[in-house]
């Protein structure tokens, strides 16, 4: 499914900046365009926040109320979201959730399963309250729900909590291709206490990619053993990316928190 309309949301936008080269734009292109060049006092980088939103209002009260700390990209055209996230490189996305043409569930598991918007934290930004759309939002790879009216308030801590806390992507790293066996040891999606035995498909000195059958949510952390030649702990490691939610198999990356021993590389 998240493939699928990442095609989609890539096709869309680059169409339409086929059509820009004709002199062709929409209002919410020409809108972010100038807020992306912004009107700055000085060169210190701010901090890009991505608004997904097809009610016009919303995006403009988000806006007012989080220009002074944030620059604010907006767009009420779900098929563009994946080209303003390439282009823009947002620190956040407020992603609505009931759009037409497309779920904002669908786009959350896109956005978060491809490769260079997996790093990107999703908040969803809704009036559809209830812990049903909370907890599988969490489970599609947001890292937070907010029910409108917005708070505010507690919108901007938790952004800046994520910021403060944020890893080093792991893309950035160098991966190897190996096998590694370990056991991995925590709590799935319903509390239940797990103790898996996996093998990595890749490792780098800060994560490693691997398989599993524990439903794990989003950025949940894990104890982690080598299991071979003797078991012993390495450390915890927090759930980066998941690739397929919702199967008997999910791909799992993880980033390290801390590393008590030592790990295959570094």
């Amino acid at each position: 499914m998240g493939p699928r309309f990442g095609f989609v949301f890539g096709m869309a936008f680059l169409q339409q900046r086929g059509s820009d080269a004709h002199g062709q734009q929409t209002e919410d292109q020409q809108i972010c365009r100038f807020r992306s060049r912004g009107n700055r006092q000085d060169s210190t980088p701010r901090v890009v926040a991505l608004v997904i939103d097809d009610d016009p209002r919303i995006r403009n009260l988000i806006r007012i109320r989080m220009q002074s700390e944030y620059e604010v990209i907006d767009t009420g055209d779900p098929e563009l979201a994946l080209g303003f996230a390439l282009e823009h490189k947002p620190n956040a996305i407020l992603l609505d959730l009931m759009m037409p043409e497309f779920s904002g569930f669908e786009l959350c598991q896109s956005l978060h399963s491809l490769r260079y918007t997996s790093h990107i934290p999703i908040f969803v930004v809704t009036g559809e309250a209830g812990n049903r759309f909370r907890d599988h939002c969490s489970q599609l790879g947001a890292s937070g729900y907010f029910e409108k009216p917005i708070d505010f308030t507690k919108l901007k801590l938790t952004l800046e909590e994520n910021f403060q806390n944020k890893i080093p992507h792991r893309n950035d790293s160098l991966r190897i291709k190996i096998q590694i066996p370990l056991r991995l040891t925590g709590k799935d999606v319903h509390g239940v206490s797990f103790d898996e035995i996996t093998t990595t498909e890749d490792v780098s000195v800060d994560g490693f990619l691997c398989l599993c059958m524990a439903p794990i949510a989003q950025d949940t952390e894990v104890g982690v053993y080598l299991t071979a030649p003797q078991e012993h702990f390495v450390g915890r490691a927090r759930v980066a990316r998941k690739d397929s939610y919702g199967k008997t198999w999910q791909k799992l990356d993880f980033q390290f928190c801390e590393k008590k021993n030592e790990w295959v590389l570094g």
